[in-house]
């Protein structure tokens, strides 16, 4: 087994979009791509599976997501109106 100081090099292939988005999160915590493979192979490891539920959405879950990137149905609407809907 590999040492905390010993690398490896690998290759994978990625959806250029979500790998693009994610560094963008990634870069808010200070971390680069390989270091978040790293935190989700060690919680992979430690957890022996992988570490968060993966579940298949619904049809109705699936056609939102859809309607969503599509910008379909979409209203927009201001913080101050949540806000008030919520009794704020």
């Amino acid at each position: 087994m590999a040492t905390a100081s010993e690398k490896v090099r690998t290759n994978v292939y990625l959806d250029a979009e979500i790998k693009r988005q994610a560094q963008e999160i990634f870069k808010r915590y200070g971390m680069g791509l390989s270091d978040a493979f790293n935190i989700f192979l060690a919680q992979a490891v430690m957890q022996r599976g992988i570490p968060f539920d993966v579940k298949i959405p619904n049809q109705e879950t699936v056609q939102t997501i859809k309607d969503a990137r599509a910008s379909k149905n979409m209203s927009h609407v201001s913080i101050e109106e949540l806000k008030k809907e919520a009794g704020a």
